[in-house]
């Protein structure tokens, strides 16, 4: 509130009356009770003008430490009923901002200091976003491919021309519970690692290696699975009861008038890897076999990679009857593993797409759009299909 009369005109006040005129006089002179200057000459009797000055700067400062000791006083309380967890998302601190906003009558500005929110942070609205087609479209992607996590998810998405940040599109995937369940653990290599060789064209290297299951009556059957390491296509999964090593030839001689003959196949040290029928034909042919260290799979990490996909994938999502229905199943997965499934070591395109792609002389990179894609894996579908004579 300001005052009618300064320190220095109060002063000038007592100073007359010191030098003789009469109280009654200054108060009708000043226009003042007789109340008010003698309140007047028991604060500032005897005083000057430097002292008054003193007064009021001590008055002033005294004033700022008690507003300050309420402020400290007020936040403490706030802080406590802010509680000890710490506010880690902005609709976390938002609600905490408006309930201390409301228990304690601070102002917005204190409110989102105390709660290290930005104000404009505070007051965002969110805009109304319609995701319901988002979340159907999501579910029935998620549906038909069971082992499938967000990232691939959203390759599928982008193919159908479906444009969404991935950050959103993974709170999406959480909020309807669409997270893939690990199968077991995960072995890891100890001591040193040497990175493989990666080829740099196809057939240049293609990998072997066998993969067991077990019919619905508990008769076991095989799977041969031959893949490219260059264009990590599925060229082939032989499934039979029993593949011996007298069969390994035949099968490898049917695919290379198919594809060609490649530079190096890599296999482990198993008994049909290492017959005489293979290594009679690996010299008849001359296509150099090599053999990995005892022990060490990571050395054909390119087929025990396509391995473990087919088993998460494939052999443990069904339950097979006889030998004429897994090979149904598992043929119809080689061809959506090579023309649909996007591989993320090769930016998202499928593995034959990438090889159609590469044999049309067009950039192999990572980085290629996704138009073209889209018009290989047309050309794919159609090769496929008339490869194995018929498409699912």
């Amino acid at each position: 509130m300001k005052r009618r009369f300064s320190d220095e005109q109060i002063i000038g006040m007592i100073k007359e009356y010191e030098a003789g005129v009469k109280a009654q006089d200054l108060c009708r002179k000043y226009g003042i009770s007789d109340a008010t200057f003698y309140k007047y000459k028991a604060k500032f009797g005897g005083m000057n003008v430097s002292d008054a000055r003193q007064l009021r700067a001590l008055e002033d400062e005294n004033n700022k430490l008690k507003r300050m000791l309420a402020d400290a006083m007020l936040d403490n309380a706030a802080l406590k009923d802010l509680g000890n967890k710490k506010l880690l998302t902005p609709d976390v601190k938002r609600r905490a901002v408006r309930d201390v906003m409301d228990r304690h009558g601070l102002s917005e500005r204190r409110a989102c200091e105390l709660a290290d929110l930005h104000r404009s942070v505070f007051q965002y609205r969110k805009r109304g976003q319609d995701d319901v087609a988002l979340r159907k479209r999501l579910r029935e992607l998620a549906n038909e491919r069971r082992r499938f996590g967000y990232r691939r998810l959203h390759i599928l998405l982008q193919r159908e021309g479906v444009e969404v940040n991935h950050k959103k599109l993974f709170r999406l995937y959480r909020e309807e519970r669409l997270t893939v369940r690990k199968r077991g653990g995960r072995k890891r290599a100890l001591g040193t690692r040497r990175p493989i060789l990666v080829p740099d064209r196809a057939n240049q290297r293609w990998s072997l290696d066998f993969v067991s299951d077990a019919f619905s009556d508990g008769l076991r059957f095989r799977v041969l699975c031959i893949v490219d390491d260059y264009t990590r296509e599925a060229l082939a999964t032989v499934v039979d009861r029993s593949l011996s090593g007298a069969r390994m030839p035949r099968e490898l001689e049917q695919l290379i008038r198919q594809r060609g003959q490649p530079d190096m196949i890599v296999s482990d040290n198993g008994t049909e890897m290492t017959s005489h029928a293979v290594l009679k034909w690996s010299q008849d042919t001359g296509v150099n076999w090599h053999y990995i260290a005892p022990g060490k799979p990571m050395q054909n990490a390119f087929v025990e990679s396509f391995n473990g996909r087919l088993r998460d994938e494939c052999l443990n999502e069904h339950i097979f009857g006889n030998l004429a229905e897994a090979r149904r199943i598992i043929e119809t997965w080689r061809i959506d593993y090579n023309t649909e499934r996007p591989h993320t070591s090769l930016g998202g395109l499928a593995p034959a797409v990438f090889a159609n792609l590469n044999r049309a002389a067009r950039p192999a990179s990572l980085e290629l759009r996704m138009g073209s894609a889209q018009q290989a894996l047309t050309v794919t579908k159609s090769t496929e299909r008339n490869r194995n004579g018929f498409y699912t």
